[in-house]
């Protein structure tokens, strides 16, 4: 084998289509595009969701729902979490520090997913009803 005798496989390259080129070709006249139309003329085409003129579906539609931004600096953390790590006083700084929530985050709440052994003393955190006695039922305490 050398280099200038490599050739693609069999098949494996298509020519492209030549529209517009005659008769002959299949694509001649029109070239695939039909008749008339916007969509027949060049630079003729329309933003995604237009439907002619007509109230679009996405604006037919009523709005739902709602998403609070501050929701993107609360997190939470498991009991799982808290036993893992470790420690006997945990706070928000410690938290950042052990990489468990990220730099911007402004509240934390313990929820009751795992189990927790170690008494642990949480300061400026929160915690659910189930946490929160899992955490006293410990030997810990929440400040």
């Amino acid at each position: 084998m050398q280099l200038n005798t490599i050739s693609p496989a069999e098949g494996s390259k298509k020519a492209r289509r030549r529209v517009g080129r005659g008769i002959g070709s299949g694509l001649g006249k029109t070239a695939g595009r039909g008749h008339k139309g916007q969509k027949s003329r060049s630079g003729g085409y329309h933003k995604v969701g237009f439907e002619g003129g007509q109230m679009p579906l996405q604006r037919r539609l009523p709005k739902r729902g709602f998403k609070s931004h501050k929701l993107q600096y609360n997190a939470e953390i498991t009991l799982a979490t808290l036993e893992n790590l470790g420690a006997a006083e945990v706070d928000m700084l410690s938290l950042k520090q052990a990489g468990l929530v990220g730099e911007m985050i402004k509240v934390v709440k313990v929820v009751k997913t795992g189990a927790l052994t170690k008494a642990v003393k949480l300061t400026g955190i929160g915690a659910t009803a189930g946490a929160k006695a899992a955490i006293e039922a410990a030997g810990g305490s929440l400040v």
